[in-house]
């Protein structure tokens, strides 16, 4: 990077903790033991980017569902991976210390994520990391998920900061994706998928195990 980013937007789940585990086991608990599936986990985690609505079309196509299925299924889930996850919740290596510093730096910050909101609230409250962010974009708040910009594009506009100044954190193809969509930069968490799952892109301008890699260390 020629000059340090002016706004961070960070993704969620895989990227601020280190959860997507917990998220393959809850959706194929849910797609082949209640609704008969039969998939795979690599076929359950190659589905896992969108809305969980958006899943669930993927996977049964559209019509199986009324709204108020999809609703309820997609809140099952997540109360399946709260439960499952919230003995284990913790920051990724070395986030905390890049939180604080941004904080002190004045540097705006923003959630980008397609969980639902009541995902988002549940790792906000329980790290007690609310107050970093100056904007939250959920599932709910776009009406095309990532790898379209809106979620990020929506999340720079709220922390008004220009797209082409603003550092993604990403940790799966399709959020790289969005990033690059948006015209901005991005690094790759390798939390769920190595560095050989994502295409070439000038918009990738690092990828890091977590958030002790030098890189951070000078990024701002």
């Amino acid at each position: 990077m020629k000059t340090p980013p002016s706004g961070l937007i960070f993704d969620l789940n895989g990227t601020i903790i280190n959860d997507m585990e917990f998220h393959i086991q809850a959706w194929t608990e849910i797609l082949n033991q209640d609704l008969n599936a039969g998939l795979s986990p690599e076929q359950v985690k190659s589905q896992m980017y969108g809305k969980n609505s958006e899943l669930l079309v993927r996977v049964f196509g559209k019509g199986r569902f009324s709204d108020d299925e999809m609703n309820y299924w997609s809140v099952e889930k997540e109360k399946r991976y709260q439960k499952a996850y919230q003995p284990h919740i913790k920051l990724i290596s070395g986030l905390g210390e890049l939180l604080k510093k941004a904080y002190e730096k004045n540097i705006p910050m923003a959630i980008g994520s397609a969980a639902i909101p009541f995902n988002i609230d549940f790792i906000l409250d329980q790290l007690d990391i609310r107050k970093y962010f100056d904007a939250v974009v959920s599932a709910d708040d776009v009406s095309v998920s990532k790898p379209h910009p809106e979620t990020f594009l929506r999340a720079a506009h709220l922390i008004n900061r220009d797209p082409s100044v603003c550092l993604v954190f990403e940790d799966a193809p399709k959020g790289v994706e969005a990033a690059s969509n948006a015209g901005m930069n991005c690094v790759v968490l390798t939390t769920m998928h190595t560095r050989n799952d994502f295409p070439f892109s000038d918009h990738i301008v690092a990828f890091i195990q977590d958030y002790t890699d030098p890189f951070i260390g000078i990024m701002l």
